[in-house]
């Protein structure tokens, strides 16, 4: 049904729309040349990372959305909205733990959702409702989800070895790697789908707004649209490794990658679509939603200039605030050493399978290995960071004991390295080609804390930040090959006794003592 707008409304109507968006724009305008660097950041990753590739699609998506809202948009005046303020408040927040914590997702999350608070207080609650899933669909814009690829190694790996056997290959697990009679497949972070569920996830929540209506429908599609890729990877992997069984690994691989990034989303994408077919109950020129219902007096309405100044005012007092915590001086030793462990002397390192740990960013990096009397050799690492940073953190995509294309590929994680104050470390299995293995268990200090945990991390770190604390951080890795009559953990037991309290020499090497 189509309602005409009275003309005495529609011109002061139309002329408040054209101020709110110009205002709008304006202040969107000035969050991204405040945060550009995050701006920056996330630009980066769309275009390069082909897990969130999908990311560059969602800003036209929303205009589409938004357009085709268009009509009942024009019979809502926006006002500016006080309560909004509060949206805005509340990402600055997000912003500013991400950002003294060193989680890059919070900060974009931040950031996205201070965009989100200013077109909520400029265009006002009428408005934000009829707008209200083209804004939360900016949340995509983030990039997330990197935690589902472990969960869907191992559900790609549980899928494809009894395919295997059934289609009468010998096949042998060990972690993520895969062996049959001519090589191995390690089932990678990227062989995970992780990049696929993650899209689909962005993908079912459109179709399940744009083309259904019932709510027990749409929950249902998103099931499907979780279900329907991990399923097809795990068909996916076994294809790739039962063509590499009659020809061979090189051909099996160059084919997957075709059929894996031109074909594989496409064709997902297709069979979600059809299972849903039947159940989709809107119809393509049905209103997205009634002007009607959202019609009521305002409160809290604020004058435009004051709502425009005032958003921007609160986004821009979190960068001055990490300013002034991040300005807190961090001296550190103008140089540091490998300390002398009893029982142990120093050894050359190894050549068969060099190993070290990554992090360009840190302020010291020592790496030595150690031997004692019975032949034991043990790899000690430490890296020192006087104040965590961007590019200068202890956790990090592509840092720390596996970098980014490594040769190094994580096997499985073991129990962890016993500590007599608790603090375990995480004991993690590796191979490289050859193969060769090592296991390396891992340390972190960050203020007057101990553990291998990375959310605990993460927590000090915002304390140590917010709370006024010593900003050091140090990370710390034990790490021995494995050899026939060689037991790593139990060499980096023996060590680890040796060398005594973690959180001393931690704090040596960051001059705390």
């Amino acid at each position: 049904m189509t309602v005409a707008l009275p003309v005495a409304r529609a011109a002061p109507v139309a002329s408040a729309w054209r101020v709110h968006l110009i205002v709008l724009t304006a202040v969107v305008a000035g969050l991204i040349a405040t945060f550009r660097a995050d701006v920056r950041s996330l630009a980066h990753i769309w275009w390069t990372s082909t897990t969130f590739g999908h990311c560059l699609f969602v800003g036209p998506v929303v205009a589409w959305l938004v357009w085709n809202r268009r009509r009942e948009l024009a019979r809502l005046e926006p006002v500016a909205w006080a309560p909004g303020l509060l949206l805005v408040a509340s990402g600055g927040m997000c912003w500013l733990a991400g950002d003294a914590a060193g989680v890059t997702f919070a900060r974009h999350l931040g950031l996205v959702v201070m965009a989100q608070g200013a077109a909520v207080t400029l265009l006002g609650p009428k408005v934000s409702r009829g707008l209200c899933f083209p804004i939360a669909y900016t949340l995509f814009l983030v990039p997330f989800g990197e935690g589902l690829e472990e969960p869907l190694q191992r559900a790609t790996v549980a899928m494809v070895m009894p395919l295997l056997h059934a289609a009468g290959i010998p096949a042998s697990v060990d972690g993520v790697l895969i062996t049959i009679p001519n090589g191995f497949f390690e089932v990678a972070e990227a062989c995970s789908g992780a990049k696929f569920v993650i899209a689909m996830i962005a993908y079912g929540a459109l179709v399940a707004n744009v083309c259904l209506v019932a709510w027990p429908r749409r929950a249902a599609f998103m099931a499907v649209a979780l279900v329907v890729p991990v399923l097809a990877n795990g068909i996916r992997a076994f294809a790739t490794i039962y063509v590499a069984s009659l020809t061979s690994v090189e051909r099996a691989t160059g084919y997957d990658h075709i059929v894996y990034g031109w074909m594989f989303f496409g064709l997902v994408m297709a069979v979600t679509l059809a299972l849903g077919w039947r159940w989709f109950d809107r119809a393509p020129d049905d209103p997205a939603f009634d002007p009607l219902t959202l019609d009521g007096p305002v409160r809290a309405r604020l004058r435009m200039p004051v709502a425009a100044l005032l958003a921007v005012a609160i986004a821009g007092a979190f960068p001055l605030w990490s300013a002034a915590l991040a300005a807190r001086p961090a001296p550190l030793p103008s140089r540091i050493a490998l300390p002398e462990v009893p029982g142990w002397t120093r050894a050359p390192l190894s050549v068969r399978a060099p190993w070290r740990p990554w992090y360009p960013g840190a302020d010291h990096t020592l790496f030595g290995r150690y031997r004692d009397a019975a032949g034991e050799e043990v790899d000690l690492a430490i890296a020192v960071f006087g104040r965590q940073r961007e590019g200068a953190k202890l956790l990090a995509f592509g840092t720390g004991v596996l970098r980014e294309e490594d040769i190094w590929v994580r096997i499985a994680d073991l129990s962890p390295i016993d500590d007599a104050d608790g603090s375990g470390g995480a004991a993690t299995r590796i191979a490289a080609p050859g193969p060769v293995e090592r296991v390396v268990a891992t340390w972190y200090r960050v203020g007057d804390t101990v553990t291998a945990d990375a959310g605990r991390v993460k927590i000090e770190t915002l304390k140590a930040r917010l709370l006024g604390g010593a900003q050091r951080a140090v990370a710390i890795h034990l790490s021995a090959e494995a050899g026939p009559g060689r037991d790593p953990l139990h060499a980096i037991e023996r060590f680890h006794a040796a060398l005594g309290p973690l959180d001393r020499l931690a704090d040596h090497d960051a001059g705390l003592n």
